[in-house]
């Protein structure tokens, strides 16, 4: 087992890096944060299915990546935006457009974690960590 700097931008780029192999399922380390963008994820149609499975004494996410009928990938692309370098904050009218709206971005606000159109209604911003198209 390795420590990460940014957490996170290590479960997003597993993510990629399956999806870029077509792989069915991936393996993340768990986290309260993690677990709730996996659940983003979920909830906007981006992964097939999640659950917490225990490996010896560690825990992990399990994702099923989610693929078109003939095979095309659902996530075209997975992005980091907040770094632990280089925080990015924005205000509820500041928040971005991922591709006009195909896409969404994953904002961490007071009320928890929300997708981009969750914010603007509630009228919050935060921190935006990242975009998922």
């Amino acid at each position: 087992m390795y420590l990460t700097s940014d957490p996170v931008a290590d479960m997003l780029t597993r993510i990629r890096n399956a999806n870029q192999e077509k792989h069915d399922k991936v393996d993340v380390p768990l986290s309260r944060l993690k677990l709730q963008i996996v659940k983003l994820l979920k909830e906007e149609g981006f992964i097939k299915s999640y659950n917490v499975i225990k490996k010896g004494k560690f825990e992990s996410i399990r994702l099923s990546l989610k693929y078109g009928n003939d095979g095309e990938r659902i996530i075209s692309g997975i992005q980091k935006v907040s770094k632990p370098g280089r925080r990015v904050y924005v205000k509820c009218t500041e928040i971005p457009r991922v591709l006009n709206g195909l896409g969404i971005a994953i904002v961490s606000t007071p009320q928890g974690l929300l997708t981009d159109k969750s914010a603007r209604k509630l009228k919050v911003g935060g921190e935006l960590l990242a975009y998922v198209w």
